[in-house]
This record gives C-alpha cells, structure tokens and sequence, in this order.
C-alpha cells in the first residue's frame, strides 16, 4: 500500500468513529471536570482512544473474520447473541439514531424559532437519512467518499475551531462538580464517559473494514494486515485523541461565561457563538453534520453487510434501506431519550467488549482454550448484568445493598474488572488441570 492509500484509510477509520458521541462527551466532561479536566480527559482518551485502537487491532490479530467469530470462541450462541447486541447498538438502536438528533439539535435547532421544534426535527431527520441512504447504498466507495472527501473537509473545519480557541479561549475552568472532584475520581469517571462514544463497541465492525481494504491491496499474512491496520488506527486514533483534547478543553473554559448546560451540545453550540459570534454557529453546524454524516453511512454499511452475510433474507440494499427506516423512527423520540435508553447497555456490553479485546491479544498464551473464554467472560457477564439493571433503575433489592456494600469498585462501575481477573485464573488452572489429566491418561 502506498502512503496516500494508509492515509486514505486512517483518515476513513476517523471519521467512522467520529461522530455524535465524540463531539457533546468531550465537551460536557470538561464542562463537569473542571479543574481536573485532564485528569478526566486521560480516562477518557483510555475508553474512548485506547480501546477503539484496541478492538481494531484485535480483530487483525485473532485473524477472525467478523465478531461473532472472535465472540463465538466463548460459545457459539454467546456469539450470536452477542454480535446482534453490538450491531443492534451501534445501529438502529441507539448510534444510527443518535447521528440524525445530535445534527439537528447543534446544527439547525439553534436556527430555527422555537416554535419549529419537532416538525423540523421530522423533515430534518426525513432529509439526513436519506442521504445516509444514497452514500451508502455502495460500499466499494466507501473509502473514496469519506476518506478523500468528507474526512478532510471535517478536519479542517475542526482545526478552525480549535485554534481559535488556543488563541483567544473563552475562560479559565471551574470547580470540578462531584463526580470529578478529586485527581482519582475525576479519571474513574473519564473512563465510564468514555463509553458513551460507542467506539469501542464500534472497532469490531469498523476493524473489519480496514482489515478487507488492506488485504485488497496486498497484506496477506497476519504479520502484514496487523502492521497495515495499525498504520491506519494510529491515524485516526491520533486524530480523535488530539480532537478529544482540545474540545475537553474548550468546554471546561466555557464554565464562565456559559455556565455547565445539561448536556454537551449546547456547550458546543454556546462555545462556537463565544469565539466568532453568529458565524460560530455556522461554522460548529458544518463539523457537526460532517461528522455525524460519516459516522451513519459507515454504521448503515456495517449492519447492512452483517445483516445480510449471516441471515440472507434481503439484499444488502434491502437491509441498508431497513436500518435507515427504523433509525429514522428512533431518532423521532429525542435525542435525551436515546441518550438515557443507551446507558444501561452500554454498563452491560462495554465490560464483556473489553474483556473480549483482551482474551483476543492473550489467545496464544493460554493455547486458544475455550474454558478461559468461557469462565473470564462468563463471569464478567454476572458483574456486567448487575450494573446493567441498576443503570436501568432495576432495583435487586437486599441482594443488591449487599453486593454494592461488598463488592470494590462498584459504585465506580468497574467492578467487573475483579471478575474477570477471577474468571480468567479459574479459566486457566481449569486448563491446567485438564492438560494434566489428558497426560496421566495417555500414559505421559
């Protein structure tokens, strides 16, 4: 591969990721964080950075060609069930949605009369997807349109308002809130906001892509499409992680004369207007619609592909016209609504995608048994379960106290890190012990 074709490809991955998420996250952590704010924006950059590159860089190293294969190494219906919970979250559930909303509340709500709200909401939403619809409807050019095209003219807008953030900043941050009170604290929520990106979620399917684009061009052994693919990530993870910086930043300046806002899309909008006036709102509409465009066509041509290659049914067309549809109707319930519905999932996914991540580097270590999926992840699932429900205002009741008196870490929602240490120790002595007994019984 070229330079001009990594380039094309890593900046294809930034865009794929960067979307809705990454814009109003960033901003309203910094908004919170305060005078932590880098201590937040480092968890953060960990979730919303380093897995992303991660779960890429996975998906080469197991050498599976999709997630349900690398899920499937747990069980094979864990695998299934697993894949369409992903696919079903990044899709038409929550990300899919999630684009059209975050465009037209920061991008055309601010220029409309308040009387416009929800009919707007209905045309605007009606117009972007179809346009997602149009851009997507033929994969082979994905790379072409987003990578040579759209990527571009997104990066520069976004340099545009970062420095002139740099050069004339808003404010000086505030008082953290309680949620970042501390150095500490502030970088175990960093690392829970993170999640709110879906990126790392995302990095299966979206590292899937990449890894057939590099192989098109050439890369034939592991060793070949891992250092193709990592080219690729640390051109878009370098961007998102710059981008992440500076919009943390800017929202914690922003404090002073805008006050901390609900949610980050006013920060963003608010912070735009501070820096160059009525223009701003100009100028943040195009990031936004930019962003979020890329980010659906990549999402519909991700589902659409699996939806058809594992279930049939419909072409992929068919499937691709399906998930814009139902994306649509989602998207009409709000973006507050998508926001608050996408928590309890993610509580209860981003654990196993991260413990899937990591049995994926270490496979060769523990000689691909399928006793070590099965234990790490199975009992990350129980901690993943908990958190999920009470996230969805589940109550447990008396198991419940129990558990969050007993339990380290999960008030922080990082407890199921301690069972999947565990289950991955029992996973391997359980390895061991079989080993032992197939040698006794040969005779060895």
């Amino acid at each position: 591969m070229t330079r001009r074709a990594f380039l094309a490809v890593g900046l294809m991955l930034f865009a794929l990721f960067f979307g809705a998420g990454n814009l109003i996250f960033p901003a309203a952590l910094g908004q919170r964080a305060g005078t932590n704010v880098w201590w937040a924006v480092m968890g953060f950059v960990l979730t919303g950075v380093g897995l992303p590159l991660a779960g890429v860089l996975a998906m080469g190293y197991s050498g599976c060609r999709n997630v349900q294969e690398l899920a499937g190494r747990v069980h094979p219906l864990f695998g299934i069930l697993f894949t369409l919970a992903l696919y079903l979250s990044i899709g038409p559930a929550f990300a899919i949605p999630r684009t059209g909303t975050v465009s037209f509340e920061i991008a055309v709500r601010p220029f409309l009369s308040p009387d416009a709200g929800y009919w707007a909401q209905i045309v605007f939403l009606i117009v972007f997807f179809l346009v997602t619809l149009w851009l997507s409807i033929n994969p082979q050019k994905l790379v072409g349109r987003i990578g040579g095209i759209l990527t571009p003219m997104l990066l520069t807008t976004i340099v545009v308002l970062i420095v002139k953030s740099l050069i004339t900043p808003p404010g000086t941050p505030g008082s953290p809130t309680e949620a970042y009170a501390t150095p500490a604290v502030a970088l175990q929520q960093g690392f829970i906001d993170g999640y709110n990106t879906l990126d790392a979620l995302a990095s299966f399917v979206f590292g899937i892509l990449v890894i057939e684009f590099v192989t098109q061009h050439g890369a034939t052994t592991r060793h070949e499409v891992m250092g193709a693919t990592m080219r690729a990530g640390m051109i878009a993870i370098g961007c998102l992680g710059v981008v992440y910086v500076f919009i943390a930043g800017l929202g914690a300046a922003s404090v002073e004369q805008l006050g901390i806002l609900d949610t980050g899309a006013p920060v963003l909008a608010g912070s735009a207007r501070l820096l160059f006036g009525e223009p701003g709102a100009l100028i943040l509409a195009v990031i936004v619609l930019l962003a979020c465009l890329t980010t659906s066509i990549g999402l519909v041509t991700a589902c659409a592909s699996y939806f058809h290659s594992q279930f049939g049914g419909l072409s992929y067309k068919g499937y691709a016209v399906a998930f814009v549809i139902i994306s649509f109707a989602v998207g009409t319930f709000g973006l507050k609504t998508i926001i608050s519905a996408a928590v309890p999932v993610l509580m209860f996914l981003y654990p196993l995608a991260i413990v899937l991540i990591a049995l994926a580097f270490l496979d060769s270590r523990f000689g691909s048994r399928r006793s070590v999926y099965a234990w790490t992840v199975g009992l990350t699932l129980i901690s993943a379960l908990i958190s999920g429900l009470e996230a969805a205002n589940i109550s447990l009741g008396a198991f419940g106290r129990f558990y969050g008196a007993h339990v380290p870490l999960h008030a922080d929602g990082l407890d199921w890190i301690f069972f999947a240490l565990a289950g991955f120790l029992i996973g391997c002595l359980n390895r061991r012990k079989s080993t032992s007994s197939e040698l006794i019984t040969s005779g060895l």
